[in-house]
């Protein structure tokens, strides 16, 4: 956890008011006079039980450093033309946070533009902490807490918090790491913060949003429950925490967390030690110098999260997420593993999406891009995309046990593309090159199927019988965009004919007609689903052409704060492939960034399911 340190919120060793700070708190404005309350006073001292020798050119008496001098190590002394901030010394008393005359503003229910810049206050324990997060680029106006080392000061130093009124609050320092995949230098942004005892004191909802943009800025970041202790955690007590499920541990981030209310909260710490590497006699110092300039490089990705704090409207579209297609497809890999036992191997992504391919790969599900990976004689589950019926000859020569996920809607083009075809017409296909659905329909009829990408690529289709043409189209293509190339293709082949009924399937148009609905209001819409979904790069362009900004996001770790600055009413939506419960973390980080309303923008509801494959539908008594 953090160094220890005899720095106690500006109290002696012993206790008593060091010359730094009076015990109600002191205040210093100005480039100089900010940093120079944090980093100048007395010697921090560091316990020479803990073994500290300092580093070449630093302090002479082991056990000892300047935090001054520690700090210039950690990058140097504070950077020209620092932001002005306040600085409050928590003792063992409150300490008022003063120089905050003339600063208004409320928090209402309303959605309206923030009439000023949100208010930042940062807290941090240790003297050193303070400095190192005070030469970051925070905002104008920051407000900084020194709280003092303990959880006792901690709980002291939140009436100096509130009486920042802060916007934002961001809670800054070191920390031990618990889980086995942090080790020194990592940061760890708390998703919910803890008591020793398991109680949850209050969650961080915003978390997976800073964490993305402190990954973007190259930092190797954790997100996870941090716990915070009464007293450094050593050994079997470490062991303990560990097996909670808490990555971290500190001494303050819980006992703080009242400090914020209701508003955003951000508990943000870097590993200085683990188990595994605990602090010696030879690294605690250099552990410490490099921790603090990490703390040093949080500024910009603190500065833009409380930059996006604001009263929001979310819309929610709907239908969104799985499609009964995706459900179908999933299952049938869920139940091959059931009954067969892993490994079950499926060709490609059964559907277009890394978090649904990854789970269904934790449960012994192989994805392999070809059927020469697959060993002769095993179980091959075929995507929800359909393939060509040369695939299902090499699956026979292989000996391979085949179990079909092809969604019904796919197969229903596929059956219209053999029946055409057999009838001596020319298909044209309109879709995307490359993807595996277009793959498998071009397949079924091998030099009888053109493709049509585009009504500019119409002009140089070269037909055999222009009286006898059909098109047909993908499944996941955009309504709107698939009518324009259909519109090209009526103006050149007139005797054109189309299927039957609709080849775009019923989930990827209401899933477009709900986002066209949302993105009418919202300045900004998010779209969850993976970059190799189609369905899901559709709803993007349905939204960008009614006139609002769309991004395509993976999880709500890939949401950068930058969009959200100026958007007032956010859109969210899912592709066809996607889980909801992605669209439910993402709905809950962004009702963290402030007061949010939250409601839906329906276009009907789905009640369409689809029967399994006969595989996997058998009895237990029947099953291997």
């Amino acid at each position: 956890m953090s160094i220890p340190a005899a720095d106690n919120g500006g109290a002696t060793e012993h206790g008593g008011p060091s010359s730094s700070a009076p015990r109600d708190g002191a205040t210093a404005t100005g480039p100089a006079a900010g940093t120079a309350a944090v980093g100048t006073g007395p010697r921090a001292s560091i316990p020479e039980q803990a073994g500290a020798v300092p580093p070449a050119g630093g302090p002479s008496r082991a056990g000892s450093a300047s935090p001054l001098a520690l700090a210039r190590w950690a990058g140097g002394a504070t950077r020209p033309g620092a932001v002005p901030v306040q600085v409050a010394d928590a003792d063992a008393r409150p300490a008022a946070v003063t120089g905050l005359a003339g600063l208004t503003g409320t928090r209402g229910s309303s959605v309206q533009p923030a009439p000023r810049t949100p208010r930042l206050v940062v807290a941090a324990a240790l003297r050193l902490e303070a400095f190192a997060i005070g030469r970051a680029d925070l905002p104008p106006g920051t407000v900084f807490v020194r709280t003092g080392m303990g959880p006792d000061r901690a709980h002291r130093a939140n009436r100096a918090v509130r009486e920042a009124r802060p916007d934002a609050l961001a809670i800054v320092g070191l920390a031990g790491g618990l889980s086995p995949e942090t080790r020194p230098g990592d940061i760890v942004v708390a998703s919910e913060l803890r008591l020793a005892d398991g109680t949850v004191v209050t969650t961080c909802p915003t978390a997976p949003l800073l964490a993305g943009e402190l990954r973007r800025a190259g930092l190797r970041v954790h997100v996870g429950p941090m716990v915070s202790v009464a007293k450094v955690a050593h050994g079997a007590a470490r062991a303990e925490l560990a097996a909670t499920g808490a990555i971290a541990v500190d001494m303050e981030s819980a006992a703080l967390a009242p400090g914020a209310g209701n508003r955003p909260l951000a508990a943000v710490r870097v590993i200085v030690d683990t188990s595994e590497e605990p602090l010696g006699r030879l690294d605690l110092i250099r552990r410490g110098v490099t921790s603090l300039r990490t703390i040093s490089t949080l500024g910009p990705a603190l500065r833009t999260w409380v930059e996006t704090v604001s009263n929001r409207r979310l819309l929610l579209a709907e239908p969104r997420a799985f499609c009964a297609g995706v459900e179908r497809a999933i299952e049938v890999v869920e139940r091959a593993l059931e009954i067969h036992g892993a490994p079950v191997y499926v060709r490609k992504q059964i559907v277009h999406n890394t978090h649904v391919v990854a789970d269904l790969a934790s449960r012994g599900a192989v994805f392999v891009e070809e059927l020469d990976e697959v060993p002769p004689g095993a179980t091959v589950v075929f995507s929800a995309h359909g393939v060509a019926p040369s695939v299902w000859d090499q699956a026979g020569g292989r000996g391979l046990d085949v179990i079909d996920a092809t969604c019904p809607l796919v197969e229903k083009v596929h059956a219209e593309a053999r029946r055409f075809t057999a009838r001596g017409d020319t298909v044209l296909l309109i879709g995307h090159s490359g993807h595996e659905e277009v793959e498998g329909t071009l397949g079924e009829a091998p030099g009888q199927i053109q493709l049509v990408e585009s009504p500019e690529a119409v002009k140089d289709l070269a037909v055999s019988d222009p009286d006898r043409i059909t098109y047909l189209m993908q499944t996941t293509l955009a309504v709107d965009e698939a009518e324009e190339v259909v519109d090209a293709l009526r103006d050149r082949f007139p005797a054109v004919v189309g299927p039957g009924s609709a080849d775009i399937c019923y989930a990827t148009s209401n899933r477009q007609n709900a986002v066209r609905r949302v993105a009418a209001e919202a300045d900004l819409v998010l779209v969850v689903g993976s970059g190799n979904s189609s369905n899901s790069r559709r709803l993007v362009e349905v939204s960008e052409r009614e006139g609002a900004a769309a991004y395509l996001v993976e999880s709500v770790s890939d949401v950068q704060l930058e969009w959200l600055r100026n958007a007032r009413t956010i859109g969210i939506s899912a592709g066809a492939s996607a889980p909801p419960l992605l669209v439910e973390e993402l709905t809950t980080a962004l009702s963290g960034l402030g007061s949010a309303s939250v409601a839906v923008r329906s276009v009907g509801t789905e009640s369409i399911s689809f029967h399994l494959p006969k595989e996997v539908r058998r009895p237990l008594s029947e099953r291997k």
